[in-house]
Parts: structure tokens; C-alpha cells; sequence
């Protein structure tokens, strides 16, 4: 037994971008023996990526990163290094981590528990390994253990759980790797952000009281929608002895903690629980990952249709503070390179006159606003977008939609010989003026060559209250993951802890479309709450729906106890269902979002639903 550094390494990859991938593991191994570590984890499936999907039923993607295993192995001088990647046995694909040591490959550890719940898909492409089972991997002329190894370097005695086999319950490998007697575990990761995750990853390690623990997660956007927060931490029994920080803008990072197996008092101090606060993950997490999207997509920036609303001020802060975080950890200049956006030389000498760094330059350069108007907008959302705009340092525009709309409203009524009316065409009406600015913001975003945001919630997304190719038109759309009650509540914090003050002005708005003509009543005026239902109303009946999958009346058996109006709540249950089920057309159709909670409405990744279905009509008769 002995004393020993050992060391995780967050790693910010791409699926397959073998180049990239393999520089950072690179870079990571480097990193690692310059600061003796003697032990290094690296996440899982690292060298192809863990977002390659279908690409892994192709064999050619497992056989060209088995092959760059001899290349790897040979940085691998007086390091024990831990590498993740897709393995072919008997003509199965196996998830599997490869442990190598002086040059030389001991073995591949398979996972023995395959995720397939929520945003997973995993035994779509991988089997998986049945504990205690060990076979030889032929690789070229040499065999290699395979499957379910306990390995012995550095004197100690390593064995493996690969993610999802952490959070197996009594199939958990860790169970049996105590009972063997192991000095250290590793966990190489690749498990997606989610509130407060961090946390029960945490308690998850600790839980299993082993005399090492040594737990490493993937880092960034990998592949679009899957946000890693590169969480790195080590635990020893029931304490915590490392940990890293997350969300970090690195392609590698490092966490190295010292180990002493033998006398454990003598290892790095026990550090106190970690605090994770919804609030603060919500902004750390989507600034990291708009800019891995923005760089990995190769675009020159972000193009806003700023409302003056709070979920497109949202988005607009969220691309501000991106470049402010990104820039206080790597330095503006790196913060450039990075991003592959060319700046124009002499402006950026003039913007350091001014100010070092030159953030307010960056994000002028990397955030066009465009406050687009029509006869229903009033001055109150102008006078939020454009101080907003100019208090975060964006390029900001403002132009009339008025004549498009009544070019569109030309046409249609020479075609169908009649005027239209609020009173006989109101959705057609509301709809033109959103889709009216569509094709414009496009534009620029096409000049510009960069990234139109689209600005939907979560709620909005559930019942469908959006315009298809009007507010819905986009390549991302950050918030889609979060609800609108979160949203309004993140507007109050942020207008305080991230001294935005210029948020002041949205969140003294009541959230309206601005779609119908105003009335000198102003209880008649229209708003979304009145056009659906309170909105921590909708979350409640939500999460119970798509989380919980209650039925409409177990919702209303749960919910009812805490309103005062029983007929009204079942009104409400009745449109959420009704709106919920016509909709899902809608989000077929929605632009890529980012995970974000612990369920969300994407079709793809998490709740599929048909597109034509019975609408729940016996469902909502039994309330």
C-alpha cells in the first residue's frame, strides 16, 4: 500500500473530431505527468465522443478508435491512464474503457449497466457486459483481458464502474469491487447536466464508502443538446477529498488530489459539502454551452429578435454573460482564438483604450439585437430591449414590420374577397406579424453568418403557444428546457446577483405576444397568463403530466387540495391536456434545444408522443 496522486481530466470533446479528441486527451495526459500524477481518469467513450448516436452501429467508428489506442498508449510513460472508447467483441459493441501503464495495454473494462431512460438511448447501440464475466479481446497479434477486470498497478488494485453502472442499485459493480478488496475505483463519465445532479452524483460516489473513489465527467456541448458540466471529484470512505470546478471554458481540466491508501488522515483534507444553487447553474451552464455551440458550429456570433420580453432578455444576457465568463477564465485573447470569430484588428486596439478587457467589444461584435415593431408593440418593450441591448454592449437595431404585414393582409384579402378583422381572424391576424419578422432576422442572420436564436420556454412549447416560423424560427433555442415561471423568477435574481439593472425595466412588464390591438380597457388587454393560465399553474400541471406521467385526474386529486377554484383548475387541466396533444406537431418542428431539467418536451430526446392521438378526450370527460 501506498501514497499516491491521482488526478481526473474533464475533457471538452466532439464527436467524432478525432483530431480534436485526441489532442485533448493529449494535452490531459501531459498535464497529468508534468504534475506527477500517478493514476489518470479520463471520461467515458472520450475518443470517439459519447454523442456519435447511430454512427456507432457503423464499424468502422470502434475499429478507427481501437486503432488510435497504440498512439495514446505511448504517452503513457510512468502514468496509469484510463481512456474511454466503443470496443467489438463477437460482434457486439461494448462501451468500454481501456486502462494502459508504461506504454502498454492491461486491459478493457465493458460496462455492465446500460443507460436507457430519459435522454438515453444506449442499448440502441451497446450490449451490455454481465458482471464477474472475463474473456481475452484479440487485438492485431496480442490478447487483451476483457470484460469485468480488477487490475493491479502502482501497487494498488483498480477496478471500474463506467457511469450508469454508479447508479444500478444493487447491480452496482462497486458492491463487488469492495468485496475484492479494491484500493481504488475509477468512474469514467459521460452524464448530462441536470439541476442540481452535481449534488446527487456526490452523494452517489460517497454512498459507496470505498477506500478510494476517483469520479471524472465529460465537459461542454458535445454534441448540441447534452450539456456536461465536467465534474471531477474524489472521495475516500464517506468523505470528499477533491473536487473541481465546473462549467469550466478549458478543453482540459485538471484535478489532481493526493491519496494515501495506507493512512488515510494523510491524504488531501476532507473538504465540506459542495453548494450548488439553481440560479447560478442556470447561467454557468448555458454560457458554456452557447459557446461551444457557436464555436462548434463554426458561426460568427448570435442574431437576437430582442422583444423586450423576459425569455428573449434572458437569452440576450446569457450570450453577455458567455463572453464575460469565457473571457475572466481564458483571457479575451484566447477567449477569441477559441471561438475561431475574426475581429477586426484596429477596432480591437481602439476597444483597449477603453477597456481591458474589451468585453463590451466582444459582445458587440458576437450579439446583434433587433427590436422589430409592429402596430401593436408599445414603448414600454422598446425602451426594454434598447436599454438592455445597450447596457450588455450589443449591436442594436429597431425597424417597422407595418408595411410587411399589410403587404401579406393585402394579398389574402383580394384573394378571399373580404377584409379581415379582429373579430373573425384574430389567430391569422396575431400569426402574420410574428412570421412577418421571420424572414428578415434570417437574413441578417445569413449575412452575418451567425446563429439565430429562437426564444421559446419550456410552457410555451407544452401547449403550443408559439408561432410556427415566427418566434419558433431559430438554429438554437437555449430556454426551451426551462419553464416560464423559472425564467421570471432568473430575471429577479439576475437583475440583483449579476448586476444586470437594466432587467429592471423587463420584469416590471406583465409578459404579453403584443399581437392584438390594444383596447382602453386594460383589463382587456392581452396578456399570456390570460390567454392560458397562471403560469406556475401550467408548471404544476406540467411536471406531473410529463415527469410524474399522472392521468388529468390524478393531477386534479394532487392539485386540488391547494386552490381555492375547483371548477377553474379543471378548466385548466382540460386546455393543458387539450393544447398539449394538438401541438405536437409544433415540437417536432422546434429548433435544437439544450437539456436542462430533469424532463423536458423534446420529442427526439426525451418525451415522444404521436402527432395524432385521441386528445385524451375519455381522460378529461372523468373530471
Amino acid at each position: 500500500m501506498t501514497r499516491l496522486k491521482i488526478g481526473g481530466a474533464a475533457l471538452n470533446q466532439t464527436p467524432l473530431d478525432w483530431e480534436n479528441n485526441l489532442k485533448n486527451i493529449q494535452n490531459a495526459i501531459e498535464q497529468a505527468k508534468d504534475a506527477s500524477v500517478d493514476v489518470l481518469c479520463l471520461p467515458e467513450l472520450c475518443i470517439t465522443g459519447y454523442g456519435c448516436e447511430d454512427m456507432f452501429l457503423s464499424d468502422w467508428v470502434a475499429d478507427k478508435a481501437l486503432g488510435q489506442l497504440n498512439e495514446i498508449a505511448q504517452w503513457c510513460t510512468n502514468i496509469v491512464v484510463a481512456v474511454g472508447l466503443p470496443v467489438k467483441f463477437d460482434n457486439d459493441l461494448y462501451d468500454c474503457v481501456c486502462l494502459m501503464h508504461n506504454q502498454e495495454i492491461l486491459g478493457f473494462s465493458a460496462k455492465q449497466n446500460l443507460a436507457n431512460d430519459g435522454v438515453h438511448y444506449e442499448p440502441r447501440w451497446f450490449k451490455a457486459w454481465k458482471a464477474g464475466r472475463l474473456e481475452m479481446l484479440k487485438v492485431g497479434t496480442k490478447k487483451y483481458p476483457f470484460g469485468d477486470i480488477i487490475y493491479i498497478a502502482k501497487n494498488i488494485k483498480i477496478g471500474l464502474e463506467i457511469c450508469e453502472d454508479a447508479w444500478s442499485g444493487q447491480k452496482r459493480p462497486a458492491h463487488q469491487l469492495n468485496k475484492r478488496k479494491v484500493n481504488l475505483i475509477l468512474n469514467p463519465s459521460a452524464s448530462h447536466f441536470a439541476f442540481a445532479k452535481a449534488k446527487n452524483r456526490e452523494k452517489l460516489m460517497l454512498e459507496a464508502n470505498a477506500p478510494a473513489y476517483l469520479y471524472c465527467n465529460l465537459l461542454g456541448n458535445e454534441a448540441g443538446k447534452m450539456i456536461y458540466d465536467g465534474q471531477v471529484f474524489v472521495t475516500q470512505g464517506n468523505q470528499v477529498i477533491g473536487r473541481n470546478q465546473l462549467f469550466s471554458f478549458k478543453n482540459v481540466d485538471l484535478l489532481t488530489t493526493q491519496v494515501d491508501f495506507k493512512n488515510p488522515e494523510n491524504s488531501d483534507a476532507t473538504l465540506e459539502a459542495a453548494q450548488f444553487n439553481k440560479n447560478q447553474e442556470f447561467v454557468q451552464v448555458l454560457s458554456l454551452a452557447l459557446f461551444d455551440y457557436m464555436r462548434k458550429s463554426r458561426s460568427k456570433g448570435y442574431i437576437l429578435s430582442l422583444s423586450g420580453g423576459a425569455d428573449s432578455s434572458t437569452c440576450a444576457v446569457m450570450v453577455a454573460e458567455m463572453v464575460k465568463r469565457g473571457v475572466a477564465e481564458l483571457g479575451w485573447e484566447a477567449f477569441l482564438e477559441k471561438s475561431g470569430v475574426a475581429f477586426d484588428e484596429e477596432q480591437m486596439k481602439d476597444a483597449l483604450r477603453e477597456e481591458d478587457p474589451p468585453l463590451r467589444h466582444i459582445v458587440k461584435h458576437l450579439l446583434t439585437c433587433v427590436y422589430q415593431s409592429s402596430d401593436n408593440s408599445s414603448y414600454q418593450t422598446l425602451n426594454s430591449a434598447k436599454l438592455l441591448a445597450q447596457d450588455l454592449g450589443a449591436t442594436f437595431h429597431h425597424w417597422s414590420i407595418k408595411e410587411d404585414v399589410t403587404s401579406y393582409s393585402k394579398k389574402i384579402e383580394y384573394i378571399i374577397n373580404q377584409s379581415l378583422s379582429w373579430h373573425k381572424h384574430d389567430i391569422a391576424l396575431q400569426n402574420i406579424q410574428a412570421r412577418a419578422r421571420s424572414p428578415i432576422i434570417w437574413m441578417l442572420a445569413n449575412i452575418k453568418g451567425a446563429l439565430l436564436i429562437a426564444t421559446s420556454n419550456r410552457s410555451e412549447g407544452s401547449v403550443g403557444y408559439t408561432t410556427m416560423d415566427g418566434d419558433t424560427s431559430g438554429g438554437i433555442s437555449p430556454i426551451a428546457g426551462v419553464d416560464k415561471h423559472f425564467i421570471r423568477e432568473w430575471l429577479k435574481w439576475a437583475e440583483t446577483s449579476l448586476g444586470q439593472k437594466e432587467l429592471r425595466h423587463v420584469n416590471a412588464l406583465q409578459p404579453t405576444a403584443e399581437l392584438r390591438p390594444k383596447d382602453d380597457d386594460s383589463t382587456q388587454q392581452q396578456t399570456d397568463e390570460k390567454d392560458l393560465m397562471p403560469y406556475e399553474v401550467l408548471q404544476a400541471i406540467e411536471r406531473l403530466t410529463l415527469y410524474e406521467r399522472l392521468s388529468p385526474k390524478q393531477i386534479f386529486e394532487q392539485l386540488q387540495s391547494e386552490v381555492a377554484d375547483i371548477e377553474l383548475l379543471k378548466e385548466h387541466i382540460r386546455k393543458f391536456f387539450r393544447l398539449w396533444s394538438r401541438n405536437q406537431w409544433k415540437r417536432e418542428r422546434f429548433a435544437p434545444s439544450f437539456h436542462l431539467d430533469d424532463y423536458s418536451i423534446d420529442p427526439r430526446s426525451w418525451f415522444r408522443f404521436p402527432i395524432l392521438s385521441g386528445g385524451f378526450q375519455q381522460e378529461l370527460e372523468s373530471l
